[in-house]
């Protein structure tokens, strides 16, 4: 087969997480760090399959669909019933095949922090991609996928490498340092990484070898994008 003529095909995975901590109030994954990304990729001719840990629809975040978070991805996703059934239906994360896919995808919120971080199914998903030298991206606080993934040295895949994510001003200023189960910011650098941000909520992305990342909602199109160009 000749890949220069095939259709790429990029996984997006998504949190099955709904519960933010013990605050009674819900959380999930954020509606513009899924469909911005989604639409640069399929626009581009991209072939996307999405999946989640529980498989079936993945909890979306309410604050994300808040009037002040709408973007012209989210509205066309709002008004894109396809898009919304494949979401309702997302494959479960244990029964993807990484080889089916030249790239992966991880949509942020707050939901991975609790359910992508050690999900061993996530982790061995990225290590099989790295090792099969496939580009892997992640925005906000889907980076948290990243954390536990080693290479084949079983050094931290983010050892040494330029990562960012949702840093830990952005996420005093949202008021939710004390409700989640760590800050991203201070394990990527526990880890080792190289980690880099810009000022709180200004679009950010960084490519080092295979890893991509995006810190923040503004930086998903930006992620996106160079994922794209990875591929």
């Amino acid at each position: 087969m000749n890949t220069q003529q095939a259709t790429k095909h990029v996984l997006m995975v998504l949190t099955s997480h709904a519960e933010l901590g013990d605050t009674g109030e819900k959380t999930g994954f954020w509606v513009e760090e899924f469909a911005a990304p989604y639409y640069a990729l399929t626009d581009a001719g991209i072939k996307v399959t999405l999946a989640s840990p529980a498989g079936g629809q993945p909890p979306i975040d309410p604050k994300s669909e808040l009037e002040d978070f709408q973007t012209p991805a989210t509205k066309r996703y709002d008004a894109d019933a396809d898009v919304q059934a494949l979401m309702a239906n997302t494959s479960v994360l244990a029964e993807v095949n990484a080889a089916d896919f030249d790239g992966v995808f991880y949509p942020g919120g707050h939901g991975p922090l609790w359910d992508l971080t050690d999900n061993t199914d996530s982790i061995a998903l990225i290590e099989t991609f790295l090792a099969a030298n496939k580009p892997v991206a992640a925005v906000c606080h889907a980076t948290a996928a990243f954390l536990n993934v080693k290479d084949a040295q079983g050094e931290f895949a983010v050892k040494g490498k330029a990562v960012t994510g949702f840093t830990n001003s952005e996420e005093d200023a949202v008021q939710l340092t004390d409700i989640v189960p760590f800050l991203l910011e201070d394990e990527l650098i526990k880890r080792g990484s190289d980690y880099q941000k810009v000022a709180d909520w200004n679009a950010f992305a960084v490519q080092d070898g295979l890893l991509i990342s995006g810190q923040n909602p503004q930086s998903s199109e930006l992620a996106a994008a160079k994922l794209l160009a990875a591929l």
